[in-house]
């Protein structure tokens, strides 16, 4: 039913809008859907993204709606390549919820933690964010109720964007990355000073918590102008700007 649906609505939308952005971004989402279908034991997390592309299509009229939506968060590291070091051998947008354990889409896992109001963090390499720089993609980072992004390095639009979008940058110290730090996933992050007296190239703590015992590093916060912490400060540029007005 939700199949024959999405196609009277690509239709629609092809019909309707012209756009050919939107019908290409659309295809993908049926390929994704014909292969949860094929597998026929597609789990409730998949039932529920697919209603989610449903609804985002039938309520959208234009590519720029559809990346305004929410529900189309669904895409956020959801690329068929990327590797999540959390869940060894595997390519896409896979995690393990903890402390269970479970494989889910990132997507799911992410619901599931803003549901129990369990803020999320990233653990990246060097320069995160490198490729195309698109502002809805710290966005969607933002949505998905991750706070923070400690990297070894950053690409510097994304960057700006994640601060924008008031997600914290924090880079690792030389010589410390989660490989040093031993790091599987299943660690607690704890940033005491994240709401504190933030500065521009700033340090501040960060405490990781699992079964091995405590661990502590000092990172760098990558808040480097005054400006950006302000704009860190108000949960992001748009919430700035909307007090300004006040």
């Amino acid at each position: 039913k939700n199949l024959a649906r999405f196609k009277l609505m690509m239709k629609r939308n092809f019909v309707l809008t012209n756009q050919g952005a939107l019908v290409m971004k659309l295809k993908k989402f049926v390929s994704s859907m014909f292969a949860v279908i094929a597998l026929g034991a597609a789990s409730a997390s998949h039932a529920a993204i697919l209603t989610d592309i449903v609804m985002i299509v039938d309520e959208s009229g234009s590519m720029g709606t559809v990346q305004a939506n929410l529900r189309n968060n669904i895409g956020t590291f959801a690329n068929i390549r990327i590797r999540n070091e959390m869940v060894p051998g595997t390519e896409g947008g896979i995690t393990r919820h903890m402390p269970q354990g479970e494989e889910l889409p990132i997507y799911g896992a992410a619901m599931r933690y803003i549901n129990d109001k369990v803020p999320t963090v990233i653990i990246a390499g060097k320069e995160y964010g490198t490729g195309s720089s698109r502002d809805w993609a710290a966005k969607g980072t933002s949505l998905l109720g991750i706070r923070a992004v400690i990297a070894e390095s950053f690409e510097r639009i994304h960057r700006s964007n994640l601060i924008g979008m008031g997600v914290l940058p924090l880079q690792f110290p030389a010589g410390v990355d989660r490989h040093s730090l031993g790091l599987d996933g299943s660690e607690e992050i704890d940033i005491p000073d994240m709401l504190g007296d933030l500065i521009p190239h700033g340090i501040t703590r960060v405490v990781i918590r699992s079964a091995r015992g405590e661990q502590t590093f000092a990172a760098l916060v990558r808040l480097d102008t005054a400006t950006e912490v302000e704009y860190y400060k108000h949960g992001g540029i748009l919430h700035y700007v909307l007090r300004q007005m006040m």
